[in-house]
């Protein structure tokens, strides 16, 4: 997906723009200058465009401890992005500072949107046209406070995002995006799954920027690879090159079918892990967890029962994610990788006829204790019926939906996964009142 950065001077309202932009609260909004330190990013969507919003610090025109930091982001920013917003204060008009951002972004000749923002009423709308004088061809005045003018905004936006370059898919192919924290193995398994030195391999963390796309035939079937760069805890990303590839990273989950999260042997279950996990089961992605550098583990006393024990305990939210262990160094075990994305791609676009989700309904569900709400109303459940798959998805029809806890929810899950074999996909189940049919 397409990457679109917030940039500009402080206090000119970037983090509130952001916000509305992806629709939630993420950013902090202060008004002191300078508070957005780090960079944070969403996603967002657009009349059926998708694509990544990353919210900048503001370049510090004084001197200060971040200016220079801020800056050298800033910069990234202009590299790594497709779009960039530039956002100006309506109620103070454009200002030096403003210049010197304008003149950065000029010479990027990447494509540039100036957001005058804090136009909140009429009263300063001579200050859009003032920005004009950026030398910029897209100037759109905005109140993020009170939404003005953001359906404008986001027309403009969609129509400068680049095209999708790869065309119509072969329906067949299964793309893997291969993720995990850096220095795991990522493009060592690519070279070995790939058959050549399609990636560099380096004992050095972080080695890997961009997305690499290589094409395969593995068992006879095609598989695209997409290596990238490794996932870092914010707290941590010591560069704006290695968080842009961070983003990069989600955005090569989100066009994947199945990842496979590459774990270190000697050191899984990592919060970074935890996280590329979560972002691949919240788009619904196939997931195939990966012991790798497993000849390096001691064959003493079943390791691998020890380690799979391990991994249920601390990823419950996976139990239906296969494990695998090899070692993309010497080969082991990598052979077996193939057969399972078959299966985990395959399972994901699995179905259940709606006269056995039903039947499910009837003999197995109605013999269990049965949620209920206020004043003893118990949760009653019509039909049920898969409304789509990539991942599986199920609609239940109920009395009440509020009734619904997540422990029933996993419940019913758990029984849906018992009827058919969705090893190594999500499920995803939604309630609605029968009212809400259709």
């Amino acid at each position: 997906m397409a990457l679109i950065a917030i940039i500009g001077r402080p206090n000119v309202g970037k983090s509130s723009l952001f916000n509305r932009l992806i629709g939630r609260r993420e950013a902090i909004v202060d008004d002191t200058p300078g508070v957005t330190r780090d960079r944070i990013y969403g996603s967002a969507e657009w009349r059926g465009k998708s694509f990544y919003v990353v919210d900048t610090g503001g370049i510090l025109g004084e001197e200060s401890a971040f200016s220079a930091g801020i800056e050298a982001h800033v910069n990234e920013a202009i590299s790594e992005c497709d779009i960039l917003l530039m956002v100006v204060d309506g109620h103070v008009g454009i200002t030096a500072a403003d210049e010197s951002v304008a003149h950065l972004l000029r010479r990027s000749r990447k494509p540039v949107v100036v957001a005058v923002n804090k136009m909140d009423d009429l009263k300063h709308e001579v200050h859009v046209a003032d920005a004009f004088s950026l030398g910029f061809e897209h100037v759109v005045g905005v109140s993020a406070l009170h939404k003005r003018n953001l359906e404008d905004l986001l027309d403009l936006l969609a129509g400068l995002l680049p095209e999708e370059a790869e065309g119509p898919r072969d329906e067949d192919e299964i793309r893997l995006s291969i993720v995990g924290k850096p220095n795991v193995g990522k493009s060592s398994l690519l070279n070995r799954l790939a058959g050549a030195e399609r990636s560099l391999v380096s004992p050095l963390a972080g080695t890997t920027r961009d997305p690499v796309d290589t094409s395969v035939v593995m068992d006879g079937r095609r598989f695209r690879l997409i290596d990238t760069a490794g996932l870092r805890r914010r707290g941590r990303m010591d560069s704006a090159l290695e968080y842009y590839s961070f983003v990069r990273t989600l955005a090569a989950v989100d066009r994947s079918d199945v990842a496979l999260l590459l774990m270190d042997a000697s050191d899984p279950c990592t919060d970074m892990d935890k996280k590329a996990a979560a972002h691949a089961v919240e788009k619904g992605k196939g997931l195939i967890l990966i012991l790798n550098k497993w000849d390096l583990v001691s064959s003493r006393d079943r390791p691998g029962d020890t380690m799979t024990k391990r991994i249920r305990e601390d990823l419950p939210f996976l139990t239906w994610a296969p494990i695998l262990f090899i070692s993309a160094l010497n080969g082991r075990g990598v052979g077996k990788i193939a057969q399972a994305a078959v299966n985990v791609f395959e399972n994901r676009r699995r179905r259940i006829p709606t006269n056995a989700l039903n039947r499910l309904m009837r003999d197995v569900l109605a013999f269990d204790r049965l949620p209920s709400g206020r004043r003893g109303k118990a949760l009653r459940i019509y039909y049920c019926l898969q409304s789509g798959v990539e991942p599986p998805t199920f609609v239940f029809f109920v009395n009440d939906p509020g009734i619904v806890d997540t422990a029933f929810e996993n419940h019913v899950k758990k029984e849906l996964r018992a009827l058919e074999n969705f090893t190594g996909s999500p499920l995803r189940v939604f309630w609605r009142g029968k009212e809400q049919e259709g």
